[in-house]
């Protein structure tokens, strides 16, 4: 049986270790102490919002703020926030074994090229979570709404498969990482939109005038996609193109029509307000800023399609970093963002 190593162990690398640690997988967390300290007097309890509820004994866990206990790793996870993944890069370099593979469960669009260019010795595929994971405390880690974990298609994964199969998180493989990742860069869109909100997700959705503000936002990101070639996958019942429409209906057909977008646990935050919620560093530069990037990369910044709506929410969430406001009406939002768009 494989030994996996989840290097970068917060909520979500909590989570899917704590999933194959319960069905008797060899699991060793890397993380920090203030996490790993709650799950070494708790035990790691895995629940999710359709009943799963699993425990590992901390006992049946490695766990070490020392990225030397991935030596003997013979598969490593990547979970940690993007801003640290050149650090992660060369931590991983100095402990693996050569041909060790690396998944990159990680947010944003490049970090496991980031991560490849480092590992010349280990194969590097990239990773999808396409689901909320909430940190409730005391060794319990809680998936808030649906989702498969998906993965760069590889001949290395055919062992891996079956263990994380039995821990119920079947992996799906895709020839094209990108657009896949770029299908769910679109709905991640709505990250800093709900931690701008103050709201649970599904509380935050089910107001119009949130969504209104998505809407702006995904329908920008499509026209910089356009322009630059990239077909977005398809990773909700609709296509990418038709979700500006679905989310601009009153919210009683919303409601009705997205029961899918709203299969989310009640209290479940987007990862960006959890972040600010704590005092931490968002992913913003790895989600809108991905938007903004690529328009400056294909010439769209200086087009019709350009990226006002994306760079002034990347602007909310850096003044809401430094303790700016988090409790904004979904009025107040899409006329700032609107605003936003019509002064461009």
């Amino acid at each position: 049986m494989l030994r996996i190593s989840v290097f970068g162990a917060g909520s979500v690398g909590c989570y899917i270790g704590g999933c194959l640690a319960a069905t008797g997988t060899s699991v060793t967390l890397i993380g920090r102490e203030r996490i790993l300290s709650g799950i070494a007097k708790h035990g790691l309890t895995v629940t999710d919002y359709l009943g799963r509820n699993q425990h590992a004994a901390a006992g049946s866990l490695r766990l070490s703020t020392d990225p030397q206990a991935m030596a003997d790793a013979d598969l490593v996870l990547v979970t940690v926030k993007s801003a640290a993944t050149p650090q992660a890069a060369q931590a991983l370099k100095s402990v693996l074994r050569p041909r060790v593979p690396v998944i990159s469960f990680q947010n944003g669009i490049y970090n496991a090229e980031s991560l490849s260019e480092v590992l010349a010795h280990n194969p590097v595929l990239a990773g999808m979570v396409p689901f909320n994971v909430i940190d409730r405390g005391d060794g319990v880690f809680h998936q808030g709404s649906e989702g498969v974990l998906e993965v760069q298609n590889d001949q290395l994964l055919g062992g891996v498969d079956k263990q994380f199969a039995r821990a119920g998180l079947p992996l799906i493989h895709h020839a094209n990482m990108k657009e896949v990742q770029w299908g769910k860069l679109l709905l991640n869109l709505n990250n800093p939109i709900n931690a701008l909100s103050g709201l649970p997700i599904r509380d935050q959705l089910s107001q119009r005038d949130y969504r209104r503000c998505i809407a702006l936002a995904i329908a920008e990101a499509l026209s910089v996609l356009k322009a630059a070639g990239i077909r977005p996958a398809r990773v909700t019942p609709l296509p990418p193109s038709w979700l500006p429409t679905m989310m601009d209906i009153p919210d009683w057909m919303f409601a009705r029509l997205a029961r899918g977008l709203l299969a989310i646990d009640p209290l479940a935050r987007s990862s960006m307000s959890q972040d600010l919620q704590a005092g931490r560093r968002t992913e913003i530069d790895w989600i809108n800023g991905e938007v903004v990037r690529l328009a400056q990369k294909v010439g769209a910044d200086q087009s019709s399609c350009g990226t006002p709506v994306n760079s002034a929410l990347i602007n909310l969430i850096r003044q809401a970093e430094a303790g700016g406001r988090q409790d904004w009406t979904g009025s107040e939002l899409l006329l700032q963002l609107r605003a936003a768009k019509n002064n461009r």
